[in-house]
C-alpha cells in the first residue's frame, strides 16, 4: 500500500447558486514532505470547522482504484488526483481492509481509522452537479478518515503500513453497508452502535435510524 498523491488546499471563495461559498475542497498535489499535524496537513485547512476537520477528520484518504469507477460513471468529467477533496490518494488501501481503530504508519506519521466520509453539498460544488452526493453515498466508495496518533512528515510515494489491528473488526466497508442499507443490515448496525466505535455524530445517526426502524 502506498500514497500515490499527496493533496492540500486552502479555503477559497466560489460562486454557488448565486451565493459566495468558502470551501477548501479544491486540492492540489504536493510532492512533500509535508508535516501531518494533529488536526491537518501543513498547507491544508478546512473552511467550515463545524462539519469538517477536527481530530476525527484530520486527514482523508481516497483509493485511487475508485477513480476507474467514477470515470465510467462520469465519462465527460476530467479527473485528476484530489478530485474528491482527499489529502491522500492511495493504492491498495480499501474500505474493506481498514477497520475502525486500526493504526497505519504513513511516512513518519501514525494515523488511526475513525470513520467513512459522508459528503456535504460542497462535493456537488467540486463536480458542478448536486447529484454526485447521493451517488457517492450509494456507491459506498467513501474513502477513509483518520485521526493522527503521532505527527510526522508524509510524502507522495510513502508506504502505508498497518501496524495495529483493532480486535473489534468493524471495517469502513461494514459501516458503509449498514449506513446505506440499514434495514437489510440491522444486526450489523446494532453491533456498530453497541460497540460505540464511531464518533458521536455518526453514532447518533445510526441510533436514530435504528429507532425509526423499530417504530415502523
Amino acid at each position: 500500500m502506498k500514497v500515490v498523491s499527496l493533496n492540500v488546499g486552502l479555503p477559497r471563495a466560489v460562486l454557488y447558486m448565486d451565493r459566495e461559498i468558502l470551501t477548501a475542497i479544491f486540492k492540489s498535489p504536493a510532492a512533500g514532505p509535508v508535516l501531518l499535524r494533529r488536526l491537518n496537513l501543513d498547507g491544508d485547512h478546512q473552511a467550515d470547522l463545524s462539519v469538517h476537520g477536527g481530530k476525527n477528520k484530520a486527514v482523508y484518504a481516497y483509493p485511487s482504484e475508485h477513480y476507474d469507477y467514477w470515470r465510467e460513471q462520469l465519462p465527460d468529467y476530467e479527473f485528476t488526483w484530489g478530485n474528491f477533496g482527499e489529502n491522500l490518494t492511495t493504492e491498495g488501501l480499501r474500505e474493506e481492509n481498514a477497520c475502525i481503530g486500526d493504526h497505519f504508519r504513513i511516512g513518519e506519521a501514525i494515523v488511526k481509522v475513525t470513520q467513512p466520509r459522508l459528503p456535504c453539498y460542497k462535493l456537488g460544488i467540486r463536480f458542478d452537479r448536486p447529484d454526485i452526493i447521493k451517488r457517492f453515498v450509494a456507491s459506498r466508495r467513501s474513502g477513509i478518515y483518520f485521526s493522527v496518533v503521532e505527527e510526522g512528515f508524509v510524502s507522495t510515494g510513502d508506504t502505508v503500513e498497518k501496524i495495529h489491528q483493532d480486535e473489534r473488526r468493524i471495517s469502513i466497508a461494514d459501516v458503509n453497508q449498514a449506513y446505506v442499507h440499514t434495514r437489510e443490515n440491522v444486526d450489523l448496525a446494532r453491533r456498530i452502535v453497541s460497540l460505540e466505535i464511531l464518533p458521536r455524530g455518526l453514532h447518533d445517526e445510526f441510533v436514530e435510524s435504528l429507532a425509526a426502524l423499530d417504530r415502523s
